[in-house]
């Protein structure tokens, strides 16, 4: 009987630490995705490419209200269209309090992607999303100046892909970068993440 006694109170206690470990980790989980982070930094740098429109863009477009910064290509066989569906849906779910977010994709395959590829491309997506490409160059610095990791990999049929990096930057208006959604995140994680930023960007 003092055998069953003490088991049954060993099984007690450890279910009791495992509650209390589980809702330390639910609260630090939940202050990491709602907090934007008290020092941001800044992120980017000048550039002169073209918008999908066949215009100008230069890092100014960029500035004046909070954005989200996507890197990738037309020829992205999953993680660039995900994306971009996944941000056309947010700015919907965002509705008025998101009207002056603004989406940027960044194409890191410019030899393909011209402007009315990317046009086309994005206009699958959402009106609110503004394709960028241009010279081969002027993006390797932008990637660069961005720390996003790019890489050309051939293809057995001659072809090539992409490998690049696949988080969202979500930049304030004044161009310091705020934080990032991960490929992986939870869509209401990441919708957390986008009401953060424009609700901190609102004044």
């Amino acid at each position: 009987m003092l055998r069953v006694f003490r088991y049954g109170l060993w099984a007690l206690l450890a279910a009791l630490c495992i509650a209390i470990a589980g809702a330390l980790y639910d609260r630090e989980s939940s202050t990491n995705i709602l907090d934007v982070p008290a020092q941001s930094s800044p992120i980017g740098a000048p550039f002169r490419l073209i918008d999908h429109n066949g215009a100008l863009i230069t890092e100014q477009a960029m500035e004046g209200q909070p954005a989200a910064v996507f890197f990738g290509f037309t020829h992205c066989p999953e993680i660039c269209p995900t994306t971009l569906y996944d941000l056309a849906n947010w700015l919907g779910r965002l509705g008025d309090d998101g009207r002056n977010l603004k989406v940027f994709f960044v194409s890191v395959d410019p030899l393909r992607d011209t402007p009315q590829i990317m046009k086309e491309y994005v206009g699958k997506f959402s009106n609110r999303i503004t394709g960028i490409t241009g010279d081969p160059g002027e993006i390797a610095k932008l990637t660069k100046a961005w720390h996003v990791y790019t890489k050309l990999v051939p293809l057995e049929d001659g072809e090539y892909t992409m490998d690049h990096t696949a988080s969202i930057f979500l930049v304030s208006k004044d161009g310091r970068l705020q934080g990032t959604i991960g490929y992986q995140d939870e869509p209401d994680v990441a919708l957390k993440k986008l009401r953060i930023l424009v609700s901190s960007q609102s004044s």
